[in-house]
């Protein structure tokens, strides 16, 4: 069966979107692609091969037989259009961040689990390998994580309207750039206990953090920190895990191949040298997971990466905000739908008392 598609928002990352795509085109087809600026959609859409262009999303679901909607707009529309998506039975694709809260993911789920997140990261054949690898027990217990997502994003990316905003983009380098590192670190390392944080605004045009810090415990003992930036002019990204009988390490910047991956053996450890071959020069992107969505659809699964997956990192954000904001280790499940930070990761009604620099707090 060959799947139809579309693309709902064609700014920048509407474009790995199509890619995919076409890398999947036995598969899945993108038979059409929505924006508000209707002339943006038609000239994306005749750039990617498709000639049905809609300028919302009601007029593409209403015309359109679709199997798959990716919605690549911006973060404050992904849970109004995800529900819409879901009541015309269509299931739905959602850029990071899926959505500016720990409540609009609970809304979502009551209406159907047909909906994904993109965390494309996990799908990349050394993240694979590398769970396949502790599943063995070769590489010994977690003990220590290092995760560090050091970016740079001058005034000028700030000037487009819904950056930087608590309304519209939900937080700062936590949200929406930190978040694919550290989804991939709770991917690897299982259930997080405890996160103790910072957050501060120390140089860009924000109302939201431009950078954060976080001491994380897991509930098998091992610990992690993981820091967020947009001021760091020396752009990487980085993971390191430090296992019993090795350590493995990443570093890349936004995709990562087989030969960003490097394995350290402990003495007497010398056979875990080789557990990482240079397989592949691809680099982890969205087409990854658009092949295990595929398979989900195809053996009639729920879409990875799921609405509960995609809750424990969005959870994840909303401990380290308060923990930012109160000054106060927060705990797995102790943010429940009437927590200040369950329906804003700002809090609702919050002063912050626990900032490095500039004031944050849940105000305009």
């Amino acid at each position: 069966m060959r799947y139809r598609a579309a693309i709902v928002g064609t700014g920048a990352i509407a474009t790995a979107h199509a890619e995919a795509l076409r890398q999947h085109a036995d598969r899945i087809e993108l038979v059409a692609v929505a924006d508000v600026v209707p002339s943006r959609a038609q000239a994306f859409a005749e750039a990617w091969g498709t000639k049905a262009a809609y300028p919302d999303l009601s007029e593409l679901l209403t015309t359109e037989v679709l199997d798959l909607v990716h919605l690549c707009t911006p973060p404050s529309t992904h849970a109004p259009m995800a529900r819409e998506c879901l009541r015309a039975g269509v299931n739905v694709l959602m850029e990071k961040p899926p959505t500016l809260s720990l409540n609009e993911i609970d809304a979502i789920s009551e209406i159907s689990d047909k909906a994904a997140t993109v965390f494309q990261h996990r799908f990349g054949s050394g993240a694979v390998r590398l769970r396949k690898l502790m599943k063995t027990g070769a590489l010994g217990r977690p003990l220590l994580a290092t995760c560090h997502t050091l970016w740079f994003r001058d005034d000028e990316y700030y000037r487009v309207p819904w950056r930087g905003k608590w309304e519209t983009e939900g937080g700062g380098p936590t949200m929406g750039h930190g978040i694919h590192q550290f989804d991939l670190l709770l991917s690897i390392l299982g259930p997080w206990e405890r996160v103790t944080a910072i957050a501060a605004r120390r140089s860009r045009p924000v109302e939201t953090e431009d950078v954060s810090m976080a001491l994380v415990e897991f509930a098998d003992g091992a610990v992690a920190s993981v820091v967020n930036s947009v001021v760091s002019p020396r752009q990487t990204s980085m993971l390191r895990f430090d296992f019993e009988h090795a350590t493995v390490e990443l570093e890349h910047l936004y995709g990562y191949s087989d030969a960003d991956w490097t394995i350290t053996p402990a003495p007497s450890y010398d056979d875990l040298a080789h557990s990482f071959p240079r397989e592949s020069a691809a680099r982890s992107s969205h087409a990854d997971q658009l092949a295990a969505i595929l398979d989900a659809l195809d053996a009639g699964e729920p879409l990875p990466v799921t609405l509960p997956e995609t809750r424990l990192t969005m959870e994840f954000i909303a401990a380290l905000y308060a923990s930012a904001a109160t000054g106060k280790p927060v705990r797995r499940g102790e943010i429940g739908p009437d927590h200040p930070f369950a329906a804003r990761m700002n809090g609702t009604g919050i002063t912050w008392q626990n900032c490095a620099s500039t004031t944050l707090s849940n105000g305009r």
